[in-house]
């Protein structure tokens, strides 16, 4: 199946926009089928307010409904926003070429005058985010989900690594860009940030850093340096606000570091890293499991990339009781020591 790539979109939608009548997108490009801008209005009542499921840098986000019952997620880019269209062109070509349980599903686009569109899969429980940093929203997570979580996240980022026909760097992987659905599976969305690797590269760098403080790699965050270990790093400290249920980024008045992971190694060497566990769980958990989770959540935040575990064997850790490696001092950059009251959730652009 050959991949069409944006321009030849692009020209092809002025040569032919036709829908079919009952809404469904036009399929002459199985790719990545078209939808009308008449369609998505309609499905999101003109994109009404009442509809809006968030908004970012690129545009809105809106929830809608097609006439054959089918909900969807619409991404609306901004027409002055002149970063967002090369991350929308970034997004279509990534999300065109992937497929997997733990990825949010691209349904199509839509391209007319100056309208610039992606349609989803609608994912009915929002973001991770909303769920483990909330006070009355955490108690519904217990350890059995939130380790499906945990593992769900692992497998979509080394299917992004490893497994897929392109080898992605996602450069953005944190919280609010994991998605739930019905069931509470993660799905692993917003992939304008994110970069395609040769098979044979193993990292790259940039002079224009992106992401968000309190998940990026030191070597990043620094130097602009990112490889599929700078991924390993945000994982790790996601993994970590999910047992938590903090932000990396909290700050707590008498604590001696500035984030979250640097409190877990304190009490790590301190053989008291359970202590770090969310208190909405209610010591509901398997001892053992957690431990071993929090010991691969710092061996993941490391400070030499190197040491850091790869993808595959983060999986395979989680997935077996084969012994683990005792996890050296995290990484504790510049930025980690700022004053996080002006930094708390801070994006990068």
């Amino acid at each position: 199946m050959s991949f069409v790539t944006l321009d030849k979109m692009m020209r092809q939608i002025n040569h032919d926009s036709s829908v079919e009548e009952n809404g469904a997108p036009n399929n002459r490009h199985p790719n990545l089928p078209f939808f009308s801008f008449k369609t998505i209005m309609t499905a999101t009542k003109n994109c009404d307010h009442k509809n809006k499921l968030g908004q970012g840098g690129f545009g809105s986000v809106y929830k809608g409904c097609l006439v054959n019952g089918q909900e969807i997620a619409v991404k609306r880019l901004s027409r002055d926003s002149g970063q967002g269209k090369v991350e929308f062109k970034n997004e279509i070509t990534l999300l065109v070429k992937l497929q997997h349980r733990n990825l949010v599903r691209l349904l199509g686009c839509c391209f007319e005058k100056e309208e610039r569109m992606l349609v989803y899969e609608y994912l009915p429980n929002k973001s991770l985010d909303f769920f483990i940093f909330d006070q009355n929203q955490r108690s519904s997570l217990d350890w059995v989900k939130r380790f499906e979580i945990i593992c769900g996240i692992a497998r979509g980022v080394l299917y992004l690594h490893q497994d897929s026909r392109l080898k992605i760097i996602h450069r953005d992987l944190k919280a609010s860009n994991v998605l739930l659905d019905a069931a509470m599976n993660p799905k692993i969305s917003d992939f304008g940030m994110a970069r395609i690797f040769g098979e044979d590269e193993i990292q790259a760098r940039t002079k224009r850093v992106v992401g968000t403080y309190g998940y990026m790699s030191p070597e990043y965050a620094m130097e602009g340096r990112y490889s599929t270990k700078s991924d390993v790093f945000s994982y790790g400290v996601l993994l970590l606000e999910i047992i938590a249920g903090k932000r990396n980024t909290h700050c707590e008045i008498g604590r001696d570091s500035p984030n979250l992971i640097g409190h877990v190694w304190t009490l790590w060497t301190e053989e008291r890293a359970l202590d770090i566990v969310d208190p909405a769980l209610n010591q509901s958990y398997p001892l053992d499991i957690v431990l071993r989770c929090i010991q691969i959540g710092l061996l993941c935040v490391q400070e030499n990339a190197i040491n850091r575990p790869s993808m595959l064997e983060i999986v395979f850790m989680l997935c077996n009781e084969t012994p683990l490696c005792p996890p050296q001092k995290p990484a504790f950059y510049s930025m980690a020591t700022m004053n996080c009251k002006n930094h708390q959730h801070q994006d990068l652009q």
